[in-house]
């Protein structure tokens, strides 16, 4: 989302949808930082053990010890040079979706860029302050961690760890709380490289096993549709949050969480996804 016109949207299309190879991260959790800072009594979310030579860990997906579960999760993408075009009436947010999801009482996570928080100051609060949500880390400003990940600008390895803790700031600068230690690599492009980088920051980086499509979509029942069709026990189905880039996603999750309720499945945050 950093220009206009067909082939920016083509590219970027295929970037929110991701992509990615890497190591497989070990299968047990440890526990982390809490993700409500300063509370008591509050269990620290789990996080995935280091993988060899100390690479981040990566977690796509429970176990089958999950059982009838899935985590619905949504990136609210913004990069660091779009201000001005939300200063000019672009919506990078979708409070309506936040509000749909808290009506149907959906666990959710929601990947954040830093400069997401710094925009919509108050909404962050609000997604951090509530228990149906978790806040979890999508870079300060969406730029890519590998070459070649679908166009998107890249960030130089040496500023990647800087990077995610500066989006972890701006999480506290808004008063988010609910803050887990997880981060969603943008166009979801990673490699050693990368995974090595990020080691200082103690972050657990999260994939997915179901693409929802719903980046630039404009047929709900499309991505209602590609979700259902995909959906397993402990799947993690990334969406975004973004209205001018995801415009129907709302009405995509109002159909699929009744159905996938009358499946049997359960909703839960990736923190509970990760405890199987």
């Amino acid at each position: 989302m950093l220009a206009t016109g067909a082939a920016t949207i083509a590219v970027l299309a295929a970037a929110l949808a991701g992509c990615g190879a890497g190591t497989e991260s070990p299968p047990s959790p440890s526990a982390s930082r809490s993700g409500a800072p300063g509370s008591k009594g509050v269990e620290a979310p789990p996080t995935l053990a280091p993988g060899p030579d100390g690479l981040t860990p990566v977690f796509k997906r429970g176990t089958p010890a999950a059982g009838k579960t899935v985590a619905l999760t949504f990136d609210a993408d913004m990069t660091a040079d779009q201000g001005t075009r939300a200063a000019g009436g672009e919506r990078f947010d979708n409070p309506s979706l936040i509000s749909l999801l808290r009506r149907l009482r959906v666990p959710s996570t929601v990947f954040m860029t830093g400069r997401w928080a710094e925009e919509y100051p108050s909404q962050a609060k609000a997604i951090g302050g509530d228990p149906v949500f978790e806040i979890a880390n999508h870079s300060y400003s969406h730029y890519a961690y590998t070459a070649d990940c679908f166009g998107l600008p890249t960030i130089g390895e040496q500023r990647m760890a800087e990077d995610v803790e500066r989006a972890f700031a701006a999480f506290r600068a808004a008063g988010a709380r609910n803050v887990v230690p997880y981060f969603r690599f943008p166009g979801g492009c990673y490699d050693d490289t990368a995974l090595r980088a990020l080691a200082p920051a103690k972050v657990t980086a999260v994939q997915w096993d179901v693409v929802s499509g719903d980046a630039f979509a404009t047929d709900a029942d499309a991505v209602a549709e590609q979700v259902l069709k995909d959906v397993k026990p402990g799947s993690l189905v990334v969406m975004h949050c973004t209205r001018s880039a995801a415009p129907v996603t709302e009405e995509a999750v109002g159909r699929i969480v009744p159905e996938l309720r009358r499946r049997g499945y359960r909703f839960v945050k990736v923190s509970e996804l990760m405890r199987h």
